[in-house]
């Protein structure tokens, strides 16, 4: 008994250790890509002001960010399951930093628009594979998953960190200096190939290899739903976040970026806290929580009466929002078990991207009723994401 307790920990010690290395190399490639998804939202008011660009321009901008994203993720998503091909990872890396680059350097509305459309389809390469990857290392964890999870939520946070210093320092020509962590990112993950970006076997989602759990197509048609509300809710508030606190509150360019800053720093928080809850309890009830506590905080950032309680309101919509993230795609992957890939596209990457759809939409709300008219429709978003999250059903802790 000594003997093989002695002959199977030292073997265990650096399969655990190469574990942790995997997720934390594809947790630092998630933060640089969900950076510039965060660098958009955090892009807007500079647009505003500095180009002329209105309510519904500016929201345009998001739209541009997310229709490519949110039409070509699931299809990356097939293409892993069905190829198992690593090059999406790096190359939607290089992709989504150099969109972001060039954004500011045009003279046109359209050169803006095309060059953060870019951006978005670079993001939407890169998620099914590395998630893929996440869950090959991993398993059905949810904690595992949340901080992968969590470096994309600090990615979304390090956005405005990133782009409110060059902007306010350079101007719009300082964008391309926002592409550099991409390049290197980028660099890193297409020298090391396969390895950081998934040897993914029956773990990952193979369709080889025995009979298996089936695919629940009907449970993941609904998950689907509270994703897309999910992410309507999320780029609701990141897109109307800064603008309003400079409107309604008399911020700063910089305050308001700060803001936006701290807003995506309490979901990071948040994303593990979910984890835990879902590990030890149940998914589904993570992501009950999530929405019941959104659902108070987005009526009272529409109905803030001063910046504090704007600003309070904004910390309970980040909790809430984030709090189901990475527990909606372990829910997704288990629903799913064949299509682990597609299984990621869909709660992982059109999770953040799928709400600009809208964006337009909040943005006419807002030019033409105001600003807390189009923040009521986050608040809706979120009575529809809680009712539906109630037709999710759990699968055990092994799927």
């Amino acid at each position: 008994m000594s003997n093989t307790s002695a002959g199977t920990a030292p073997a265990a010690a650096p399969d655990a250790a190469r574990r942790r290395s995997a997720v934390g190399l594809l947790s630092l490639s998630h933060l640089v890509d969900d950076m510039y998804q965060g660098a958009v939202p955090a892009l807007l008011p500079f647009f505003v002001l500095h180009q002329g660009y209105g309510y519904a321009a500016a929201t345009g901008i998001v739209f541009a960010a997310t229709v490519l994203s949110s039409v070509a993720q699931p299809l990356f998503g097939m293409a892993a399951d069905r190829w198992r091909v690593h090059w999406p990872a790096p190359a939607g890396l290089l992709l989504a930093g150099l969109g972001v680059g060039l954004s500011g350097l045009g003279d046109s509305y359209w050169w803006t628009w095309t060059a953060i459309a870019l951006s978005g389809l670079g993001v939407a390469a890169y998620h099914p594979v590395a998630a893929s990857a996440v869950r090959a290392v991993v398993g059905p964890s949810a904690q595992g998953m949340s901080w992968f999870a969590v470096g994309g939520n600090i990615g979304l946070a390090l956005g405005p960190v990133a782009v409110t210093p060059v902007v306010l320092s350079f101007g719009l020509a300082g964008t391309p200096l926002l592409a550099v962590p991409a390049l290197v990112m980028a660099g890193v993950l297409a020298a090391l190939g396969r390895s950081a970006t998934g040897r993914r076997g029956r773990a990952a989602g193979g369709r080889g290899g025995g009979a298996g759990p089936a695919d629940d197509w009907s449970a993941f048609a609904r998950l689907t739903g509270v994703v897309v509300l999910r992410s309507v809710m999320m780029f609701g508030t990141t897109s109307l976040l800064g603008l309003s606190l400079i409107d309604r509150f008399g911020f700063g360019e910089a305050q308001a970026g700060w803001a936006l800053t701290g807003f995506l720093a309490v979901g990071a928080a948040a994303t593990v806290t979910g984890g835990w809850i879902a590990d030890r309890w149940a998914r589904t009830r993570a992501v009950r929580i999530g929405y019941a506590i959104a659902l108070p905080s987005a009526v009272l950032l529409a109905a803030a009466p001063a910046a504090w309680a704007a600003l309070l309101a904004a910390a309970g919509l980040a909790a809430g929002i984030f709090l189901p993230f990475a527990v909606q795609t372990t829910l997704g992957q288990s629903y799913l078990p064949t299509r682990v890939g597609t299984a990621s596209g869909v709660t992982l990457g059109l999770a953040v991207s799928a709400g600009g759809v809208v964006a337009p939409l909040l943005g006419w709300i807002a030019e033409a009723r105001g600003l807390p008219w189009a923040q009521g429709a986050v608040a809706l978003s979120a009575v529809a994401a809680l009712a539906l999250s109630f037709a999710l059903p759990e699968r055990g802790r092994g799927h």
